[in-house]
């Protein structure tokens, strides 16, 4: 069995979540199992080993999980993308669409050093919206986006398309749907 396809049979589907007609990708049953999560997070550092990565500005909440453990793997430094008013420091914010409105995350003024090679991460991507909004953080505050990393692709979403136009990246993902 390929490492997409034991990632996939292991994460559960919950219907109606967070909303009516939703179908939520529930990745706790993988952070549960340690081997998978251990494969898991050897795979997505090993796909930016060869490039320098500065950093991972990873997105909250489910973002941090593996975000963390990036960094770790890739021995750089751990930025919180987090929603706004969750951070204790001066910070720079961003706006992004959602279906219905508009809302904003938020990274410290002074996370990015002019020049970093930071890597976006989070859990999923749907939209693209987050992640663009980090992205522009990033370069808002100097950096370069160096890629973004993902460990599910809903691909019947834009995300990807958005994220390729706005930056010129395709996205790194594990687990496409």
């Amino acid at each position: 069995m390929t490492l997409e396809e034991r990632i996939k049979s292991t994460i559960r589907d919950v219907q109606d979540y967070p909303k009516p007609g939703i179908l939520f990708k529930d990745i706790t049953p993988v952070l549960a199992d340690p081997e998978l999560l251990r494969a898991v997070a050897k795979e997505m550092a090993d796909h930016f080993r060869a490039r320098k990565i500065d950093a991972i500005a990873a997105v909250e909440a489910r973002g941090f999980i593996l975000g963390g453990i990036l960094a770790h793997e890739l021995g750089c430094s751990f930025l919180p993308v987090r929603k706004v008013g969750k951070l204790p420091y001066t910070t720079l914010s961003e706006k992004y669409t959602l279906e219905y409105g508009t809302a904003a995350i938020e990274m410290h003024v002074d996370a990015v050093k002019r020049g970093w090679n930071v890597l976006i991460h989070d859990d999923l991507l749907a939209t693209g919206g987050t992640a663009g909004a980090a992205g522009r953080l990033v370069k808002q505050s100097g950096g370069v986006v160096a890629g973004f990393s993902f460990l599910i692709n809903l691909s019947f979403l834009p995300g990807q398309a958005r994220l390729e136009q706005e930056f010129g990246i395709i996205p790194d993902c594990l687990v496409t749907y």
